[in-house]
C-alpha cells in the first residue's frame, strides 16, 4: 500500500512532539495523570510506531497523588542536541515546569530539572552558536484583561546548570486580537529564520495552528498574513475530525516536510470518547511560509505515505496472557503507584491485582491497569478468578473517563449471593443499572462498543457470553460530557471499597479487538 491512514496513533495520545536524528524518528505526548508518563515512540518512516518505553517511569520522577485525571503532566516536548536527548514538560500539580535528560531515548532519563518558569508548555530550542532557550506560555504581565490572555515568551537556558539565565523575553501573542490561549510554542530555525509555531483558541472546536517569524531569536516575530495555517473550526461540528492543532514539525533525511498534530475523530454526535489522538500530515514552503495539507487545508484520513523505506514492525498480539515479567508499555496506573498491588509473578500468567480500599470514584492510586480505547467500535474481554468475601469486595472491568464519570463492570457479593453488576457513575452519582446472580469460581467479562452503544457480557466460559445489558449509552466517556483534556481508558480493577482486605483477583488474559 502507498498510503497511510490517520490517526498514526489512535486514542488518547495528545499534544505530539517530534525529533529526527539521522534516519531515527522519536515521538512524545502528554499522560496528564497516569503513570507512567510521556510515552515515547520510535520510528523510521513516520508512520508505523513502536513504544519503546515511558520518559517518566519511576516515582522520584512523576508525583502525581492527589490529581485530577486531566492533571499532571501536559504537552512535552522531545529534542536532540549533541548526543543528548531532552524532554521537557509541565507536571501541573507538582513542580511546574521541568526537563530530563538520557543519552538513550528508550531510557533511563535523569530526575527532573525544575525550572523557574512560570507559565505551561515549554519548548526547547538549540540555536547554532551552542545557546539553548526556553519557550513557554505564560499569562500576560498587564492581568486577566480576558480568560485566556496569555503569551509566548523566550528565556536563555544554561546547560551546564540546568537553570533559566538573563532577562525573559515576550514573543507573540498569536494571530487574532485578544487570542486566547496561544501554548505549545516550538520555536525552529530554517534557512537562518527563527519561526515559532504555536496553538491558539483552546483545545475545543476553535482550535487552531498559527505561526510568525524574525530575523532575531527574541523577535519581534510578524505573523504570516494566511494564519491560522490550519484549522477545523470553519467546518461545522459534524465534520468528523474536529479540533486541530498543538502540531509540531520534522523535516525528513530525503527534504520532505510533515507535522504532527492532536484532532479527535467524533461520533453519536460531538463527542469524543477517544480523546485527542495523533495525526500525521505533509505540509510544503512557499514565500518562506509553511502550508499545512496544500491544496485542501485540513487534514485527511489518507495520504501518500512519507518518502521513507518502510518500517516492518510486527502487529502486536490482541491478547495479552501475562506471561512476561513486566507489563506490556500499552498498560497505565491511576497516579503514582503507591503500595505494591499488582504481581505478574505470584501467580505466573496471571495478572493478579490486590483488593485495595482505594476505589476508582477517588483522586487516588486504586488497583486499577488500565489501556486506552482506540477504537470507536471494539471488543474487550478477559478471564478473571476471583471469589468476593464480603459486599465491600468487587473486581472486574472499569472504562473510565475520570473519577466522575465511569462505568464498573464487577463481580461482588449482595448478601449471600454472589452478583455481577454494572455501576454507571456520572457526575460523582453512582448508579446500579443492572445486576444478576451467579456464581462461578472462573468467570468470563466481555465489553462491546458500536458507536456510542456500549454492550456488557458475561459467561462461564468464553462461548458462553450472555448479556447483562446492551446498548447503554456510551457519552458519559466523552470529555464533552465529562470536561477535562484525556480519553477513555478500560482496563482491570479490584476494590475493597475502604475496608481492609487480603484478597485479590486474577485475571488469565486481556484481549482488545478493533471490529
Amino acid at each position: 500500500m502507498n498510503n497511510f491512514e490517520n490517526p498514526i496513533l489512535p486514542g488518547f495520545y495528545p499534544d505530539p512532539s517530534i525529533c529526527r536524528v539521522k534516519e531515527d524518528y522519536y515521538l512524545v505526548t502528554s499522560s496528564f495523570a497516569y503513570y507512567p508518563g510521556v510515552p515515547i515512540f520510535h520510528s523510521k518512516d513516520l508512520v508505523n510506531w513502536k513504544q519503546i518505553g515511558h520518559v517518566l517511569d519511576r516515582p522520584s520522577q512523576l508525583p502525581l497523588d492527589g490529581q485530577q485525571q486531566s492533571g499532571g503532566i501536559f504537552a512535552p516536548t522531545i529534542r536532540y542536541n549533541n548526543g543528548i536527548f531532552y524532554m521537557i514538560t509541565t507536571n501541573v500539580g507538582h513542580g511546574g515546569n521541568f526537563l530530563v535528560t538520557a543519552t538513550d531515548p528508550a531510557g533511563p532519563w535523569s530526575d527532573p530539572y525544575y525550572l523557574d518558569a512560570p507559565g505551561i508548555d515549554p519548548s526547547l530550542f538549540f540555536d547554532d552558536d551552542g545557546k539553548a532557550y526556553y519557550i513557554g506560555t505564560r499569562p500576560a504581565p498587564e492581568g486577566p484583561k480576558y480568560f485566556g490572555n496569555w503569551e509566548a515568551w523566550l528565556q536563555e537556558l544554561d546547560l551546564n546548570t540546568m537553570k533559566l539565565v538573563g532577562e525573559p523575553e515576550e514573543l507573540w501573542r498569536g494571530a487574532l486580537r485578544d487570542a486566547v490561549w496561544p501554548e505549545g510554542p516550538h520555536l525552529y530555525k530554517i534557512n537562518g529564520v527563527y519561526y515559532l509555531m504555536i496553538a491558539e483558541g483552546g483545545t475545543g472546536p476553535e482550535h487552531a495552528v498559527s505561526i510568525a517569524r524574525s530575523n532575531s531569536v527574541t523577535g519581534p516575530y510578524a505573523g504570516n498574513p494566511a494564519n491560522p495555517i490550519l484549522t477545523h473550526r470553519h467546518l461545522g461540528r459534524e465534520y468528523p475530525v474536529v479540533n486541530v492543532g498543538h502540531c509540531d514539525l520534522v523535516e525528513t533525511q530525503n527534504g520532505e516536510w510533515w507535522s504532527v498534530g492532536l484532532a479527535s475523530r467524533i461520533y453519536g454526535g460531538y463527542y469524543r470518547n477517544l480523546g485527542r489522538e495523533t495525526f500525521l500530515f505533509p505540509l510544503i514552503w512557499e514565500e518562506g511560509w509553511p502550508i499545512m495539507c496544500p491544496g485542501v487545508g485540513k487534514i485527511s484520513m489518507t495520504y501518500p505515505k512519507p518518502d521513507l523505506p518502510e518500517d516492518r514492525m510486527l502487529i502486536p498480539s490482541a491478547c495479552d496472557n501475562f506471561e512476561d515479567d513486566e507489563l506490556d508499555y500499552k498498560w497505565n496506573f491511576l497516579r503514582t503507584p503507591r503500595g505494591e498491588f499488582y504481581s505478574l509473578k505470584e501467580r505466573p500468567g496471571y495478572l493478579t491485582l490486590k483488593l485495595k480500599p482505594e476505589k476508582i470514584t477517588e483522586l487516588k492510586n486504586p488497583s486499577f491497569v488500565g489501556r486506552r480505547q482506540q477504537h470507536i467500535e471494539f471488543s474487550a474481554s478477559t478471564a478473571m478468578e476471583f471469589n468476593p468475601r464480603s459486599e465491600s469486595e468487587a473486581a472486574g472491568m472499569v472504562l473510565l473517563q475520570s473519577n466522575e464519570f465511569n462505568f464498573s463492570f464487577v463481580y461482588t457479593k449482595k448478601g449471600d449471593d454472589n452478583v455481577i453488576r454494572l455501576i454507571k457513575c456520572e457526575a460523582g452519582e453512582e448508579k446500579v443499572l443492572k445486576e444478576i446472580a451467579i456464581s462461578a469460581a472462573r468467570l468470563y467479562l466481555k465489553v462491546e462498543a458500536h458507536g456510542q452503544e456500549y454492550s456488557f457480557y458475561y459467561g462461564k466460559s468464553s462461548q458462553d457470553y450472555k448479556a447483562l445489558i446492551e446498548n447503554v449509552d456510551g457519552r458519559i466517556l466523552s470529555t464533552d460530557v465529562a470536561g477535562g483534556f484525556v480519553g477513555t481508558e478500560l482496563g482491570l480493577y479490584a476494590s475493597s471499597n475502604a475496608a481492609i482486605s487480603n484478597n485479590s483477583a486474577s485475571f488469565d488474559w486481556f484481549e482488545y479487538v478493533g471490529v
